[in-house]
């Protein structure tokens, strides 16, 4: 830690998955940290000591109020006179079109609060050329200093993988960039003081682009294995067999595993801004993303088909029966519902006509898809239903209550055994 990280001033612009352990850590490293967000729900919550973040606890935010040097507020004015500002906003999907209005709306708020010698990073996903075509002319503009010269500016892409045990904020290497060697340089020193590794690239272009890449390359084999499952089932093999035998070579493979489809705030959307700029910019098709899109955002259907197959097999329709969904986040032990795809199971489920219960405590009630009734598992609850479908596989859902009973369970991740059980 830098001897002066303690006179240091933070300002991180969004206090949600990526903003709030950014925070966290800075706090933990001496600095003094204003995190803000518009959600008053959310900024009560966290004042009170209330974590809504599945990887940050009540404690450690209660440890960073407690120390005085965290402050989190619904406006911009706390954060005048920060020596660095992160901003970690969304950068969602549009129409298929990338939506920037939050990061321009946080530049500009940002923007007459810079001063001379100020930082200002940019971590939100977006595609190559954002930071020095949109964040810093809002800046210059609004602050009447030159980027690189009076104040610096970069972009250092998140890393965060909830619920990740093994690598955290702290233990991920973190790719900085800045405008100029002199931006590098800042944005360098923020981050040294707060994770093991950083790794410099050139521009914030290269530090876009390879934030663009690691989800890219995740959504590509995700779908692989996801259609290959289809395919697999179809053809009488088992998937999940042969996926196993294949992760045995120690060189040229590496293990990914199928499922009901992809979501959370990465995958469904990351790439899409990657084929979005290639197509706007060079007027071509990036065929490997456009594919994937395709087998992923059918893989519900594929799963909803499966189980409509499984309850013919026992003579019932899938109108009118009581089907269990189990896991509604996107991704084991993680709150988060977006883009999950148990909403499209769920949707279709409820378009078929069957009576559908949600089984998730992760996933808190303002988040919950329409169309599922909230429940949860018991051994009555799964004796009463027709099917049970196995979405994701929290850590506290007791698996033993879906084994060995008559009532048939569909389970896409793999995590259950027996006669009852059919997997994806």
């Amino acid at each position: 830690m830098n001897d002066t990280a303690n006179l240091l001033k933070l300002a991180v612009i969004g206090q949600g998955y990526v903003g709030l352990p950014l925070a966290m850590r800075a706090v933990e490293a001496g600095y003094d940290v204003v995190g803000i967000d518009f959600d008053a729900q959310r900024i009560g919550m966290l004042s009170n000591g209330e974590s809504y973040v599945d990887d940050i606890s009540d404690q450690v935010l209660r440890a960073a109020i407690d120390s005085g040097r965290y402050h989190a507020v619904t406006e911009y004015a706390p954060a005048e006179g920060f020596d660095f500002a992160v901003i970690t906003v969304p950068t969602p999907l549009r129409n298929a079109t990338p939506d920037l209005s939050y990061i321009e709306s946080a530049s500009r708020s940002l923007g007459p609060l810079v001063t001379r010698g100020a930082t200002v990073i940019l971590e939100s996903t977006t595609y190559p050329g954002t930071t020095q075509e949109l964040m810093v002319p809002i800046l210059e503009e609004l602050s009447g200093l030159t980027a690189g010269v009076d104040f610096f500016a970069g972009y250092s892409p998140e890393r965060i993988d909830p619920g990740n045990q093994k690598f955290s904020f702290k233990t991920t290497p973190k790719i900085v960039s800045g405008i100029n060697p002199a931006s590098l340089e800042r944005v360098t020193s923020l981050f040294s003081d707060l994770v093991d590794t950083t790794v410099p690239v050139s521009t914030p272009r290269e530090a876009e682009m390879a934030k663009l890449l690691e989800n890219t390359f995740r959504h590509v084999n995700v779908a692989l294995v996801n259609e290959l499952a289809v395919y697999a089932h179809e053809l009488g093999v088992n998937v999940w067999e042969t996926i196993e035998a294949a992760s045995t070579k120690p060189f040229g493979f590496m293990k990914f595993t199928p499922g009901p489809g992809v979501g959370g705030h990465c995958l469904p959307i990351d790439p899409s801004y990657l084929s979005w700029k290639v197509k706007t910019d060079l007027g071509r098709n990036f065929r490997f993303v456009e594919l994937a899109n395709d087998v992923n955002d059918h893989m519900p259907e594929h799963v909803v088909n499966r189980a409509m197959h499984l309850l013919n097999e026992h003579s019932k329709a899938l109108r009118g029966s009581k089907i269990l969904v189990i896991g509604v986040a996107y991704k084991k032990d993680s709150s988060d519902a977006r883009e999950s795809p148990a909403v499209g199971v769920i949707r279709l489920l409820n378009e078929f006509g069957a009576d559908v219960y949600g089984i998730d405590s992760h996933v808190e009630d303002r988040y919950w898809p329409e169309g599922a009734t909230r429940a949860e598992l018991s051994a009555d609850l799964v004796a009463a239903a027709d099917l049970a479908i196995v979405v994701t596989d929290h850590s506290d859902i007791d698996v033993t209550l879906l084994e060995g009973v008559d009532t048939p369970v569909f389970d896409t991740r793999n995590k259950l055994t027996g006669e009852n059980v059919t997997v994806l």
